[in-house]
């Protein structure tokens, strides 16, 4: 083998090792468990793997010596009519094995399944974080319910979480049927028109995590992401106290400007900005909009330069998306922009 050849293929290996090692952990992973009930799954899944993989280990290893007995069988003198061979009587005492070995593993992974499935459904659901997640194509409303209807938290495309609290999410879609999936923290959850949903997440581990819709929604499915951020308690209150607080007052000549074409335009009719007339529930709550991640739930990350993009034509960033294009002046359009960046 020439050596330029030999280091590809060493190339390639190192490669496809990292692919896989990759797949195993990562802040959309379900096989790094962050949470109670996504290290429930994992537990059956590595259950089923194990149980799985010895059996098909067995019935390799068993073909195997099924095609070398061939061989062996077919040099040999044959055998009169009605006599038995010498190897029969074993077979069926394997066969009688290999069927009492099914049934275990049958026995094993239907048992592991019922007590993961119990340990998930009777999970401590007291004093638990209520969060209403509703699915439209192609984002997600995300509102945390409060003590007063004042204390209620509404944003969108990014969903907070206290350490080692409960929270549980109720969940709903408004148009087509969306699939709610946040892989290191839990399992996928249906969310159906007309139906309400819950699911539960205890999560253990603060850090960032990726959410998908995992059930094809339409032409921008693929562009339906949610940031899932697990934080520590204090962490926690003070964000709430941050969303809480209303929306700044445009502080310059522009931002101004900005904000009387939001309210004087379509914009106001569509979203809400807490702390001003805009009251519009149709589109994402863009009270403290510059202090997301990304816009367009995950389509681009945020910057000023991307949210004036999405401004002047939506459609292009995130093709068949519901909001209207607003047509504008260069002037306006960056007024408009310096405003909703202001609202952090």
């Amino acid at each position: 083998m020439s050596a330029p050849r030999a280091t590809w293929r060493r190339a390639y290996g190192a490669i496809a090792l990292a692919l896989l090692v990759a797949g195993c952990s990562g802040r959309q992973a379900a096989l790094n468990p962050a949470a109670d009930q996504a290290a429930l799954i994992n537990d059956l899944w590595t259950l089923m793997l194990w149980v799985c993989g010895f059996m098909y280990v067995l019935v390799l290893a068993f073909l195997g010596n099924a095609l070398w007995r061939a061989r062996r069988v077919l040099t040999a003198e044959p055998l009169s009519h009605g006599a038995e061979s010498p190897a029969e009587a074993p077979l069926r005492r394997v066969l009688t094995g290999w069927f009492g070995l099914i049934l275990g593993g049958l026995i094993v992974l239907s048992l592991g399944s019922f007590l993961i499935d119990r340990s998930l459904a009777n999970a401590r659901r007291d004093a638990a974080l209520k969060i209403k997640i509703t699915a439209a194509q192609w984002w997600w409303k995300v509102e945390y319910e409060g003590a007063t209807p004042d204390q209620r938290i509404a944003t969108a495309n990014e969903l907070r979480l206290p350490v080692g609290r409960p929270a549980m999410l109720e969940l709903q879609a408004e148009d087509v049927i969306h699939s709610f999936w946040i892989p290191n923290l839990g399992g996928k959850q249906d969310l159906i028109p007309g139906r309400i949903n819950s699911l539960l997440l205890t999560p253990r581990r603060v850090g960032e995590y990726r959410g998908q819709c995992a059930e094809f929604c339409g032409l921008q499915h693929a562009k339906m992401a949610l940031d899932a951020t697990v934080v520590s308690g204090q962490d926690f209150s003070a964000w709430r106290a941050q969303q809480l607080a209303p929306a700044p007052a445009p502080s310059t000549p522009e931002q101004v400007r900005g904000h009387e074409i939001f309210m004087s335009g379509p914009c106001a009719t569509c979203h809400q900005i807490v702390g001003t007339p805009a009251a519009g529930q149709t589109g994402p709550d863009l009270t403290h909009v510059a202090s997301r991640r990304s816009i367009a739930a995950g389509a681009r990350p945020y910057s000023f330069d991307a949210l004036r993009d999405w401004l002047r034509d939506p459609h292009t960033i995130k093709p068949g998306n519901h909001m209207p294009q607003v047509q504008l002046s260069d002037a306006d359009l960056n007024a408009l922009t310096s405003y909703l960046d202001s609202l952090k």
